[in-house]
C-alpha cells in the first residue's frame, strides 16, 4: 500500500529547509501580535521580548499539535498555527480598560476550553461547505492577505520610509527571483523558492542598509517561559465575552484554511478531522493563556506554501514547529529571523498570498453557474469579505462583538457564503417543486439528489457528500 503525500516524511536536509520556509513565511505575522498588543499596553522592552519568545514557543507545539496529533486532537495536514489577528482589538480593549495581561490570559483560556467543546458541532457543519462555499471562502481568504503582503513590500505599516520606491524595489526584485528559481531551477530548488528568494533578498538588504543584527548581540541565549508570568489569571465576564466571539470566528478562518488544505493535498477534510482540528486549536489557545501567549488559529499565509510548492508532507510543517520551538528557546535566534526586512517578505508573500487566491478559483471552477444563482453567491461573499479589507474604518461605529466578526473579512465572507447557499440551494423554491431536478443540473444535469455545483435542492447531506467526493 503506497504512503499518502501527506504522510510522507522527506529526507532530513529536505525537511529542514521546507520547513524553515514555512517558518519564514509566518514569522512575520506571529510575532506581530504579541508587539502590537505589548506595545498598545505601553510593557518593558523585557515584557516585550518575553512575549515574542513565548509566542513563538508556543506557536510550535501547536504546530506539532496540528501536523502530528495524538487521540481526538490534531488534523494531521500541513498546517502552521500562530496567533490570530481576530483577537488583537479585543485583547487591547481588554488590556488597557484596567484588566491587564491577567484579564486577557483567563478569558484565553476560558476561549480556547469553549472551542474543545465546540469542536464536534462544528465538525457537523461541513455539509454546509459545498465547493460553492469553499472555492469563494479560500478566495477571500487569499484576497484579504493580499494587503499585507503589500504593506510589507512598502516598508511595513507605519515605517518612516513607507512607500519608499527602494523599499519597493527590493520587494520586486525578491518577487523576481521567487519567480525564476521556480521557473528555473531543479525541481528540489524550485520547492524552496521562497526560502531561496529570502535569503537571496536578505543578502542584498544588509549592504543597502535595509536592516541591521544590532538586536542579535543584545538578545539573550536562553529563554525559558513559565507559566503565568504575569500573575494568575483573571475571569473577567466582559472580557471573556468578547474572546468567546473571537473564538467563533477563528473556528470559521480554521475551517475554511483547514478545507483549503485537504484540497491542495488531495486528502479531504472529514467532519471527525475538522472536529480533532479545531479541538487542537482551543488546547494551543489554552496553552497560550497558561504560558503567557495569545490565541491560536491556522496560518493561511502557510496554505499558500502549501499550494505553491506542492509539497504535501504534514512532517515538514511538523519541522518547522520544531524550529518554532527552538526559536522559543533561544531567543539570539529569533532576533537573526527578526533582522530579515518587511519588503523582502513582501516580495515572496504577494506569490504565496496571491496562489491561495487562485487555488479557491481552481475550486470554484468545478461549480456549475448555468442557470442558477452560484454567481450571486459568489459576488455578494466576495463583496463582504473584501469590504473590511478595503475599508478598515467601515464598521467602527458598530458593537465590538459586531466589529470582531464583520472586521475578518474571512469570517464576514464565510458566514455570507453560507447563508447565501443555503437560502439559494437549499431552501425549497417554486421552480424546485415544479422541477425537482432543479434549474442548476439544467436538461442533461443528474437526479435531484445531486446537482452538479454539489448544492442538492432541499439540501440533503447525501448529495453534498457526494458531490465534495467527485471534485476531490
Amino acid at each position: 500500500m503506497t504512503t499518502h503525500p501527506v504522510d510522507e516524511v522527506p529526507p532530513t536536509r529536505h525537511l529542514l529547509a521546507f520547513g524553515l520556509q514555512h517558518v519564514l513565511a509566518m514569522y512575520a505575522g506571529a510575532v506581530a501580535v504579541p508587539l502590537i498588543v505589548g506595545s498598545a499596553m505601553k510593557l518593558s522592552p523585557a515584557d516585550l521580548a518575553y512575549l515574542i519568545t513565548a509566542d513563538l514557543l508556543v506557536c510550535g507545539v501547536a504546530t506539532l499539535i496540528q501536523c502530528i496529533g495524538f487521540w481526538r486532537f490534531g488534523v494531521r495536514l500541513p498546517i502552521m498555527q500562530g496567533c490570530t489577528f481576530a483577537a488583537v482589538s479585543p485583547m487591547v480593549l481588554i488590556g488597557t480598560t484596567g484588566g491587564g495581561l491577567p484579564a486577557i490570559y483567563g478569558s484565553v483560556i476560558v476561549a480556547g476550553l469553549a472551542i474543545m467543546l465546540l469542536a464536534p458541532v462544528f465538525g457537523r457543519l461541513l455539509r454546509f461547505f459545498p465547493p460553492l462555499v469553499t472555492g469563494t471562502v479560500i478566495l477571500i481568504i487569499g484576497l484579504s492577505l493580499l494587503p499585507v503582503a503589500g504593506n510589507w513590500a512598502a516598508g511595513g505599516a507605519g515605517s518612516a520610509d513607507f512607500g519608499e520606491p527602494k523599499n519597493l524595489g527590493l520587494a520586486l526584485f525578491v518577487l523576481l527571483v521567487v519567480l525564476g528559481v521556480q521557473r528555473f531551477a531543479p525541481a528540489f530548488l524550485s520547492r524552496i523558492a521562497v526560502l531561496i528568494g529570502i535569503v537571496v533578498g536578505l543578502a542584498v538588504a544588509v549592504p543597502f542598509g535595509f536592516t541591521d543584527f544590532d538586536g542579535v548581540g543584545d538578545a539573550d541565549w536562553l529563554g525559558i517561559s513559565t507559566p503565568f508570568h504575569f500573575g494568575a489569571p483573571a475571569f473577567e465576564a466582559s472580557a471573556i465575552a468578547s474572546m468567546l466571539v473571537v473564538a467563533l470566528v477563528t473556528m470559521t478562518e480554521t475551517t475554511g484554511d483547514l478545507i483549503a488544505v485537504g484540497e491542495m493535498t488531495d486528502r479531504r477534510v472529514e467532519p471527525r478531522a475538522l472536529a480533532d482540528g479545531l479541538r487542537a486549536d482551543g488546547l494551543s489557545t489554552v496553552l497560550g493563556g497558561v504560558f503567557n501567549t495569545f490565541p491560536y488559529t491556522a496560518y493561511a499565509q502557510n496554505v499558500g506554501l502549501v499550494g505553491m510548492t506542492r509539497v504535501r508532507s504534514r512532517w515538514v510543517v511538523a519541522a518547522a514547529g520544531g524550529i518554532l520551538v527552538l526559536l522559543g528557546l533561544l531567543p539570539k535566534l529569533g532576533a537573526v529571523v527578526a533582522a530579515i526586512p518587511a519588503p523582502v517578505l513582501g516580495g515572496a508573500g504577494l506569490v504565496m498570498f496571491g496562489t491561495v487566491a487562485a487555488s479557491g478559483l481552481r475550486t470554484l471552477a468545478t461549480v456549475d453557474f448555468k442557470g442558477n444563482n452560484n454567481l450571486t453567491v459568489v459576488a455578494v461573499s466576495v463583496a463582504m469579505g473584501m469590504l473590511p479589507v478595503g475599508v478598515p474604518a467601515v464598521y467602527e461605529k458598530f458593537p465590538d462583538w459586531f466589529q470582531t466578526v464583520m472586521n475578518s473579512g474571512i469570517s464576514a465572507g464565510c458566514l455570507t457564503a453560507i447563508v447565501l447557499n443555503l437560502l439559494f440551494n437549499h431552501l425549497p423554491s417554486k421552480s424546485a417543486s415544479a422541477e425537482p431536478a432543479g434549474s442548476a443540473a439544467g436538461p442533461a444535469g443528474p437526479p435531484a439528489s445531486a446537482e452538479t455545483d454539489g448544492l442538492p435542492v432541499g439540501g440533503t447531506e447525501q448529495g453534498v457528500e457526494q458531490s465534495r467526493e467527485e471534485v476531490v
